[in-house]
């Protein structure tokens, strides 16, 4: 069985060519960046809460059906997983990695099998770090949204970012 970021996201996971990398000078506010999509399968959901989040609609159908998704939902923490390796592929290529410092999470809709997700990055706060001259700061809104353009999870999150070496 294909696995959510098979073929589409071959060369992920490798580090982005030298040069290429985001440092805190290049972001602005309001700027934008995307991900490809990923979709989950039942397998996949129920594979992960088997795992992490062992609770009954997200491991059977039919426990599923008579809760308050009225269905097989994924695990929050599954859509935050996947959220994570989609922003890492994206373009937003932040030099030294995606570092958070915390943030705000909910997740707003359920994420079900089959659904494609994607994840849309809009910067809303760029600042130097008052404490370390050699980085600053990165506020973002990270919208998952389903197919439908729904959002299954929304993150408000600080990210350190290295400023450009002089």
């Amino acid at each position: 069985m294909p696995s959510s970021f098979d073929e589409a996201s071959e060369g992920a996971g490798r580090a982005p060519p030298a040069g290429s990398t985001l440092h805190l000078e290049d972001f602005f506010v309001g700027q934008r960046f995307t991900s490809g999509p990923a979709v989950l399968t039942a397998d996949e959901i129920k594979q992960f809460a088997a795992r992490f989040d062992p609770q009954p609609f997200h491991l059977d159908d039919a426990a599923a059906a008579q809760s308050v998704f009225g269905g097989l939902a994924a695990s929050g923490w599954h859509t935050a997983a996947v959220s994570m390796r989609l922003l890492v592929q994206s373009d937003m290529r932040v030099a030294g990695g995606l570092i958070g410092l915390g943030g705000e999470l909910s997740w707003p809709r359920p994420v079900r099998p089959g659904d494609e997700l994607r994840v849309e990055v809009e910067v809303l706060e760029v600042r130097p770090s008052r404490s370390k001259p050699d980085c600053g700061i990165v506020k973002s809104r990270n919208q998952t949204l389903n197919q439908h353009n729904e959002a299954v999870q929304v993150a408000i999150v600080n990210m350190i970012v290295p400023r450009k070496p002089r």
